[in-house]
């Protein structure tokens, strides 16, 4: 990311930036359509009452300046309506893909979780027991112990365990370069642990770094295909994809990302770039589609077993300085936090070099996803404002 993460919001597969939207959802059935490009929507204002969600993508690129916002909203019938705003690429004016694919960063963390619940459900790991029992001496630093850290904190942040995106090298500068994942544990490691497992809450790529190396160690298989064979293909994923390594493209059709090195400054693509400083907490590649699908499995009991999935709806509250909306709390690699009409709404948020995406489900089916290119200077209102439009989807 161009800036330096602070250390409660870590941008290098952590939630970012959204922007302002404002959506109503009136689905009538499988539907697609491509809002106009950048300036265009001003023409026809009577469209905000007809349909927020066009204009509320057309506002995400004609007032906040992303270069491309696309969105995909699932009833509880599971009909699916897509709709994109912006262009593809600044270069061409191009216009944004339908449910074009994108880097799902932190949304990741929701896959990997899965599999360690999976492996917990079939006996061969336990939430309580310490990291050390499946990856001995690996956790071993300052106030950093892997004794004393169970796997349940590693996958709800209650580790402690430093951040490595805080030490990393600049990401922009750096993007083409390949990160070995024990080397960048060994960035956290040579630091002290931000405070006792299971004393507070801190959100960390590290945790689940860790997580995807124990589901090496168990498997005997790359963390990679262990999403693939069980959760993409079990769900029924065909547009989403976990990069083998050297893998630095984004298939299919898709936006291009881009990334600014600091505020003001121009956009800089970054479509192309190696996400292997994400791994098994932030590389995947999706579709909004697909993330509305794949939450609805989830919730829907079709990827968990009962135990697992109550083991993963088990949260605990975030500290408000954390920068989570009001009534935020983090489970087992989902957040969930209050609906306007009721209920929660169940996801999580991320952002990588050049895409920034928040999916969200509910209980009864619904479901909905926003992501955008790029982010404007005005990041954590944008991510407010994202908020507020997921709220006002599921509610409709």
């Amino acid at each position: 990311m161009p800036k330096r993460p602070h250390p409660r919001r870590v941008p290098a597969a952590a939630a970012l930036p959204a922007s302002a939207l404002a959506l109503t959802l009136a689905l009538t059935g499988t539907l697609t359509a491509t809002a106009a490009p950048p300036g265009a929507a001003a023409a026809a204002p009577h469209r905000a009452a007809a349909d927020p969600l066009r204009s509320g993508l057309d506002r995400l690129v004609d007032v906040t300046g992303y270069p491309a916002a696309l969105a995909a909203a699932t009833g509880r019938d599971g009909r699916t309506r897509s709709l994109a705003a912006g262009v593809r690429d600044l270069r061409t004016g191009d216009k944004a893909p339908l449910d074009g694919h994108i880097r799902a960063a932190s949304v990741t963390k929701s896959f990997t979780a899965v599999v360690v619940l999976q492996l917990v459900g079939e006996g061969r790991v336990a939430l309580d027991s310490p990291v050390d029992t499946y990856l001995p001496g690996l956790l071993r630093g300052d106030g950093i112990d892997g004794r004393r850290i169970t796997v349940r904190q590693l996958l709800q942040h209650t580790s402690g365990l430093p951040e490595y995106a805080l030490y990393m090298d600049d990401l922009v500068a750096t993007r083409h370069r390949y990160h070995n994942p024990r080397a960048l544990l060994d960035l956290a490691l040579r630091h002290r642990a931000t405070f006792p497992p299971g004393k507070d809450w801190q959100y960390t790529n590290t945790d689940y770094l860790v997580a995807g190396l124990l589901v090496e160690q168990v498997t005997g298989r790359p963390v990679g295909e262990e999403v693939t064979r069980r959760v993409l293909d079990r769900a029924g994923l065909r547009n989403t994809s976990f990069p083998v390594a050297g893998d630095q493209t984004v298939p299919g059709p898709h936006p291009q990302g881009y990334a600014s090195t600091k505020p003001g400054a121009p956009l800089l693509d970054v479509t192309v770039m190696d996400p292997s400083s994400g791994w098994a907490s932030g590389a995947l590649i999706t579709t909004p589609s697909d993330l509305n699908r794949f939450f609805r499995a989830l919730l829907g009991g079709r990827l968990l077993k009962p135990a697992q999935l109550a083991a993963m709806r088990t949260t605990v509250a975030v500290p408000a300085e954390a920068g989570y909306p009001k009534g935020t709390r983090f489970g087992l690699g989902v957040a969930s936090r209050p609906l306007s009409c009721g209920g929660l709404m169940w996801g999580h948020e991320g952002a990588y070099l050049g895409f920034a995406t928040a999916p969200a489900a509910t209980d009864d089916g619904r479901a909905a996803t926003v992501a955008v290119t790029a982010y404007p200077d005005a990041a954590q209102q944008g991510r407010a404002d994202i908020q507020r439009l997921l709220d006002t989807a599921l509610c409709t």
